[in-house]
């Protein structure tokens, strides 16, 4: 297909291009010394006599961490059991410590059993503590009555307790003090007696109405789910959002594509003959750990659309789902043939034929987003001006406190889980699920299983619910560079991250930026989110809205529920820190994308545009398919 050149003679790459990233092998094995066999002989060695052995050990090793993983939800048992042997270790050399705690555990036992002498007489009775800000599970007025009171009093006694017992260990090495409440509360949590239904008022209650009935609609739900998770089938509820028909129906064409990604043009809201556009059009970069629909759910709560209809020509990159034989695809791959290629089609199309085409507003959500700072980056070292504005939406861009992700990121968890994937070629959907479920398992993992299983009900599914079950998979050499470089080492913030041989510096971005956190993030937390103010020269607006790291980016344009704050801080500005900039900036009722777009209609200084065609067919960038393509579609 001809291809022309844009007018800073930058070629655009073919649409699906044949072209495979340089092949880079998992870690190299030694080889034996020179002479010597290799599987099937048994060469001796020249000093000793002794054979040498028919098989790499390291292949070994490999292998049995990858069966092993299947087991332990990729999590190292080394890691763990080092964590507890610290844990056990610094404690048990902390007479201090262990006195607190024998008088917390004396402390609470009186309390307890002040509480069970009040709450038997009296059963207005005040509890004599308080879940956890977010716990829901004992909210039900039910837990109010006795002995339900007494069950749930004492579950939270111990969990304080446990708290204590695990956190504040002088000592402790930081890793391990991330590891051993986690999984001790975990532990804990097995045992809560809302998960028990004997002890669980609510389902007491289920049961006395079904005659019993909801243990067997729970049993054939378990079952249900069960021969689904066998055939590779989704949950049940969730095949009623399918993607083109129900989600991601913004209208649009693929206009692009190579092995990586599938570039989609989103249709004008009025006809090209019929009205104006922003002359700056948009490219929203999505994470590749989840499909880009995200961002077009359901019409109303699509910010694609929403978009669309604020008079803006809206790119999207769709990452292709990996399989194995996209193994060595690295971070720089997804750079280059992700975001630069993307450019590089969004210049042709959108070229005119008195100058060069317009600046981009780029947009990154997530990992995404990360990705866009690293091109910035790249970008704004070699002189390439083509961004006019960069939005990061819950993106990180410095990884030392990067919520409890970091959890199990250590060396020895790193190399566990870089065996996991040497097996296949790449992480798998079901164990990055099964982790993001471990970080909220009360709401994501007990709550579910009550509901569905005890009570024998399903849940009403979501547009954003079934987005969340339709998961993607991590080559192996991109994941295990991200845990390296980024998590691990933390070399994007601290400037030893390389681009095509030489660092790049946050600090040479100049286009202006706007960054959203979000509340409840436990991937990104806001305050993470917010070193974007420490790490640039440029203009940053900052905006933390409600919500976590899924459902307050997907906000809707229309929701009064909602609030955000929102300021802006110049190049020359004093830096404000995160806990004293949440005091002095007010609250706002509404939306977060509504000053978004505002923002964006500041940003966008050129002259309107008539409304752009799809695609470009005298760049072969004519449309390929209509959206929302093929590669959203693997599995």
């Amino acid at each position: 297909m001809p291809m022309a050149q844009l007018k800073a003679d930058r070629p655009v790459a073919p649409n699906r291009s044949d072209a495979a990233p340089a092949a880079v092998g998992p870690a190299a094995i030694p080889a034996p010394p020179p002479g010597t066999a290799t599987m099937g002989t048994a060469m001796r060695s020249p000093a000793y006599g002794f054979p040498y052995l028919p098989f790499s050990g390291e292949i070994i090793d490999r292998l049995v961490h990858a069966w092993q993983g299947r087991f332990t939800l990729s999590i190292s048992p080394a890691a763990v059991t080092l964590a507890f042997a610290d844990w056990a270790m610094h404690l048990g050399n902390a007479p201090g410590k262990q006195a607190v705690l024998a008088d917390k555990a004396v402390r609470k036992l009186v309390r307890l059993m002040v509480y069970a002498g009040a709450a038997a007489i009296d059963r207005d009775t005040p509890p004599c503590i308080e879940p956890l800000p977010g716990d829901r599970r004992f909210a039900h007025p039910d837990w109010r009555q006795f002995p339900y009171s007494l069950y749930a009093q004492s579950f939270l006694l111990a969990q304080q307790w446990l708290h204590n017992a695990t956190t504040d260990i002088p000592g402790l090495s930081q890793a391990n003090a991330r590891i051993v409440p986690f999984v001790a509360r975990q532990l804990l949590d097995v045992a809560a007696p809302s998960n028990n239904p004997f002890t669980n008022p609510e389902t007491l209650r289920t049961v006395i109405a079904t005659g019993g009935m909801n243990f067997a609609f729970g049993m054939a739900n378990w079952m249900e789910d069960a021969l689904r998770l066998m055939t590779g089938q989704q949950a049940k509820g969730f095949d009623a959002f399918q993607v083109g028909r129900d989600v991601a129906v913004t209208p649009g064409s693929v206009v692009f594509r190579n092995e990586l990604i599938e570039l989609i043009q989103y249709a004008p809201a009025t006809a090209p003959s019929a009205g104006s556009v922003h002359a700056e059009p948009v490219l929203i970069v999505p994470a590749w750990i989840m499909k880009y629909y995200i961002l077009d759910l359901s019409p109303e709560n699509s910010l694609i659309r929403y978009l669309v209809g604020r008079g803006f020509t809206v790119f999207a990159i769709s990452w292709r789902n990996p399989g194995p034989e996209m193994r060595d695809y690295g971070l720089d791959e997804y750079r280059r043939l992700g975001v630069m290629a993307a450019l590089d089609a969004i210049g042709a199309i959108c070229d005119t034929e008195d100058g060069p085409p317009p600046p981009v507003h780029a947009c990154g959500y997530c990992l995404g987003g990360t990705l866009l700072t690293i091109a910035a980056a790249a970008m704004a070292r070699d002189g390439d001006r083509r961004l006019k504005s960069i939005t990061l939406l819950a993106a990180q861009t410095d990884f030392t406190e990067a919520g409890e992700l970091m959890l199990f990121i250590n060396e020895s968890q790193v190399a566990y889980l870089e065996d996991i994937m040497w097996e296949a070629g790449y992480l798998d959907t079901t164990q990055m699920s099964g982790a993001f479920q471990m970080l909220r398992s009360n709401d994501l993992i007990w709550s579910q299983a009550v509901q569905q299983y005890l009570r024998g009900r399903r849940p009403e599914v979501t547009d954003l619910m079934a987005w969340n079950a339709d998961g993607t998979r991590l080559p192996y050499r991109m994941h295990s560079e991200y845990m390296h470089q980024l998590l691990l080492g933390n070399d994007l913030s601290e400037g030893r991250y390389k681009v095509e041989g030489r660092p790049v510096a946050l600090s040479d971005i100049r286009a202006p930026i706007f960054a959203v956190g979000t509340r409840r993030d436990h991937v990104a937390p806001w305050r993470s989110v917010y070193k974007i103010n420490l790490q640039t020269d440029t203009t940053v607006t900052f905006l933390l809205t409600d919500g976590g790291h899924n459902a307050g980016i997907v906000a809707g344009p229309d929701r009064p529920d909602r609030q955000y704050r929102m300021s802006e801080r110049g190049p020359d500005d004093r830096y404000v820190d995160p806990d004293l900039w949440l005091d002095s900036t007010p609250a706002r009722t509404g939306s977060w994308w509504r000053p978004w777009a505002d923002w964006l209609d500041r940003q966008s200084d050129a002259e309107p545009v008539a409304a752009r065609a799809i695609g470009s067919a005298k760049r072969g960038l004519g449309p390929l398919g209509p959206a929302p393509g093929h590669y959203v579609l693997e599995r």
